[in-house]
């Protein structure tokens, strides 16, 4: 998997492409830790290029949630394929994060 990372503003945009999965999970684990650590409370998650996401992969997803949650920072997620939607809505995850179709709506809702 690539994690290719942008700001826009005061935001961090970071695009997932491939699979997030138990083998790719704890890199996009590490690189999200650095973000938060970095003092970042704004982060766009894009999945235009995510082929595939595992429970492994889901639950990087919860935990950034809830660690922007614990210092008042907003996540979005963004741009799902018809398959990680898919995912997405069976697992219950679409209706605990905040899943946006495309990425300037999610944009904005980020910055001030």
């Amino acid at each position: 998997m690539d994690i290719k990372i942008k700001e826009s503003g005061d935001v961090t945009i970071i695009d997932f492409i491939g699979r997030l999965d138990t083998a790719t999970s704890p890199a996009a684990e590490s690189e999200i830790n650095k973000i938060l650590e970095r003092g970042c409370n704004r982060v766009l998650i894009n999945l235009k290029g995510l082929e595939w996401v595992s429970s492994s992969g889901l639950r990087v997803l919860l935990v950034t949630a809830k660690k922007l949650s614990v210092i008042k920072g907003k996540l979005r997620i963004c741009e799902p394929n018809e398959v990680v939607n898919e995912i997405l809505e069976i697992s219950g995850f679409s209706s605990i994060l905040n899943v946006r179709v495309s990425a300037a709506e999610a944009l904005s809702e980020l910055q001030f």
